[in-house]
């Protein structure tokens, strides 16, 4: 560092944040406590003695930053702020867990485990994140304060992401958006998944953060001005009843803000509801649902609310905890308002989630019912899992972060399955006997097939058959992780079957072309085809998918030849892990435009189609495994997933500054229809800016038109200039840029040949 470090003045320091956080932890210690904080303090602050962070502040910073946001946006107790405080030791220091609980017992011992990170050699198929998050799933699930310090950790980290390196950056934003925001929301910890989000944002697309910033700053005034005179009558009439009472008028978060533009496709400016108006009343638990209602009646006295956005989440609380009753309103000027109604203990369950209500010291069990349901269901999911890390969390995120539908059994009792869940999933989770005989389902008295998706308040009964049997289409719309589990155990038993017939196939054929039929010849085999392992080898053959043609073609391959995979013939290699590939990489030299790596050499890549980036765009390069490097834009929809759970395998990358080649990219216009406007649109394309078309395809329906063109650009300037033209078409209302929806084009998603430990 540049500046002489004054030591005494950073001891001073650490002292004081010390101090302010026990002063801070008061009102929830014990006679005792401070004492397990103390020396929690002192062996962290020896354990992690003269190391310092990528800022150059003192490591020690951290966890004591960490244990602040335990207390204050968490609420937790002293359990939590002693392994807050340890959190790294194990992992960074020669501290063992045995250690711990020698000196802080089972229960911070068992959280510190949760917490370090695994090293070692992982399965095939698998990856570090993805092992690391279901380690930490498993301790969840015995001790949910686990979490809810990782949380606290990976706000700090995000909080200050700006000492690190752009693409660890981008590594650790988009781990945060994929995994960790989710579940902060899952467990009702609102304020800390807002943030996560907006850091996310700030850290992966700069300029659409502070476009929203601003422009949120710029339209302050108004708002204030507009919420001050939409709640005068409602203050007026509720100054008469007996209820204490809170309004606030709260700005949308800055994601939620551009989520909503990028989904709807829209400018900043045609975001209606960027705010919503929060009514908090004060009153004892008895009396929360009259007095919010009433207070719902006094709204809608008011202005005219749309009836198809009334949501009640006090009668049924969302199973993060969350209850509130919302309403959307139309105000004296025409402007549509989103109305919050809720109690102090609701808004701050909503704000901090019921981690701050847990009282774990008195009462372990303790949490709110819809949360041990939740944890109980994480719980289930570890027990029945038994694929890969990558897969596990794919189910983890599907099943326990969407959005719930609530439906009931014939005898009336209410069942909550995630939203998109099929007939079939509410008859596995009825029983797995009655899910692999489920036939059809009757809801609402009517017959609906087992594919049918399930409404809020259905009521099911589940029809079955002795002679019904799960097949592999099954997993195709199922979305529950017990039902994917019992399904796949229905299916292994047949799988198995045939397996073993075809080895004794495979076997009998070896033996008649004069072939050993041993181990090595069988990993021959299985290299040769492409698979995974021996049982996926033995399947192929009994299901007569590899005959005696495929295995005669392997007797005379040679070595030096290309191998045959996926019916395509491809020349390969032999590249064992990432860091192979990187090396090989580095040595290919072209006149390509794309400067790829640590050290920024020309390469050979291919563009991904599921983004297609064009020079201009932010990019960064992802390691396949049949394909070489394929470039995705950094704002990818894909990208969050490819850099949370591979992000060993991605390259940084930028364009060079020369570059003649053109680029596919696709354009929406929308607009209204007159004779003469897809000519010209197209002489501006063709004639004036000398644009390539490939193709065209315009919807009309009621003088509206819809256009979808993929077009040749050079660059990012080359595409603002063309968007900017037809924008000045009459009838064009608006132009934008569309990504496919694809998954990422290869097999980067799961195939994990090139894994390596970081």
């Amino acid at each position: 560092m540049a500046e002489k470090i004054d030591i005494e003045e950073e001891n001073r320091e650490i002292v004081r944040r010390y101090r302010q956080l026990l002063r801070r932890a008061k009102p929830v210690l014990k006679e005792g406590d401070s004492k397990i904080i103390r020396k929690a303090f002192n062996t962290a602050l020896e354990a992690h003695k003269g190391v310092r962070r990528k800022s150059g502040e003192p490591y020690i910073f951290h966890p004591l930053s960490v244990a602040r946001i335990c207390i204050d946006e968490i609420g937790l107790g002293t359990t939590s702020i002693a392994a807050a405080l340890l959190h790294d030791v194990v992992e960074d220091t020669e501290t063992t867990v045995q250690d711990i609980e020698r000196d802080f017992g089972k229960k911070i011992a068992r959280i510190i485990d949760g917490l370090t990170k695994i090293t070692g050699v992982f399965e095939h198929g698998s990856s570090q994140q993805a092992e690391n998050f279901r380690k930490m799933l498993l301790t969840l699930s015995e001790d949910v304060r686990v979490i809810l310090v990782k949380l606290a950790d990976r706000l700090h980290n995000m909080r200050t992401l700006d000492s690190m390196p752009e693409h660890k950056q981008y590594k650790i934003a988009s781990e945060t958006i994929f995994l960790y925001a989710p579940l902060a929301h899952r467990l009702g910890l609102y304020a800390i998944k807002t943030e996560l989000e907006d850091l996310y944002l700030r850290y992966t697309d700069r300029e659409a953060y502070d476009d929203i910033v601003e422009k949120v700053a710029d339209t302050k005034e108004a708002r204030d001005r507009f919420i001050k005179s939409f709640i005068r009558p409602i203050q007026k009439e509720l100054a008469q009843t007996k209820l204490d009472y809170v309004i606030k008028g709260r700005p949308k978060s800055v994601h939620s803000i551009w989520n909503k533009m990028k989904k709807q496709n829209i400018p900043f400016e045609e975001v209606y509801d960027l705010f919503a108006v929060r009514i908090i009343i004060d009153t004892d638990e008895e009396n929360e649902k009259a007095a919010c209602w009433k207070v719902y009646s006094i709204v809608t006295d008011f202005y005219k609310p749309n009836p198809d956005r009334l949501r009640d989440w006090i009668s049924t609380p969302k199973a993060n905890g969350y209850e509130s009753l919302h309403t959307t309103v139309m105000a004296k000027n025409g402007q549509w308002v989103e109305v919050q109604i809720r109690t102090s203990r609701m808004d701050e369950i909503a704000e901090k989630g019921y981690a701050a209500h847990w009282k774990y010291k008195d009462n372990p069990q303790g949490h709110s019912s819809g949360l041990e349901q939740w944890i109980t269901k994480v719980r289930d999911m570890l027990e029945q899992n038994d694929s890969s890390a990558l897969e596990f969390v794919d189910d983890f995120r599907g099943n326990l972060f969407n959005e719930e539908v609530f439906v009931f059994t014939p005898k009336g009792d209410l069942r909550t399955l995630p939203n998109g869940a099929t007939a079939l999933d509410f008859a596995f989770d009825i029983h797995s006997e009655v899910g692999a005989k489920c036939i059809g389902a009757k809801v609402n008295q009517r017959l609906v097939p087992i594919t049918y998706k399930l409404k809020n308040g259905d009521q099911i009964e589940i029809l079955t058959s002795n002679k019904q049997k799960a097949n592999e289409d099954w997993l195709r719309f199922v979305v529950t992780s017990k039902a994917r589990s019992k399904i796949k155990d229905e299916l292994k038993e047949d799988q198995k079957f045939i397996a073993d017939q075809g080895r004794e196939t495979l076997i009998r054929k070896l033996k008649q072309l004069k072939m050993d039929a041993n181990t090595d010849t069988f990993d021959r085999l299985r290299a040769y085809f492409d698979l995974n392992n021996h049982f996926e080898l033995f399947l192929r053959v009994g299901k007569g998918i590899i005959d005696q043609k495929d295995i005669k073609s392997f007797k005379n391959f040679k070595p030096s030849q290309t191998i045959k995979s996926n019916n395509q013939q491809q020349t390969r290699k032999a590249i064992k892990d990432a860091k192979t590939f990187e090396l090989e990489f580095k040595k290919v030299k072209s006149d390509d435009m794309l400067l790829i790596g640590e050290d920024m050499d020309v390469v050979d890549y291919k563009l991904a189609k599921c983004c297609n980036p064009i020079p201009g765009d932010n990019v960064f390069g992802f390691v396949t495994v049949n394909e070489g490097i394929k470039i995705h834009r950094t704002t990818c929809p894909n990208a969050p997933e490819l850099l949370a759970n591979h992000a060993h395998r991605v390259i940084k990358a930028k364009w060079a500054s020369q570059h003649a080649t053109s680029f596919l990219v696709g354009l929406k216009i929308i607009g209204t229809d007159r004779v003469g406007l897809i000519n010209d649109v197209s002489s501006i394309i063709s004639e004036e800016l000398k644009v390539n078309m490939r193709s065209m395809s315009i919807d009309t329906d009621s003088g509206i038109f819809e256009g979808n063109i993929m077009l040749y650009v050079n660059d990012t300037s080359h595409l603002d200039l063309l968007i900017q033209k037809l924008n000045n078409v009459e009838g064009v209302v608006k132009v934008s840029r569309f990504e496919s929806n694809n998954k990422p084009d290869d097999d980067s998603k799961v195939d994990n040949k090139f894994e390596h430990q970081e």
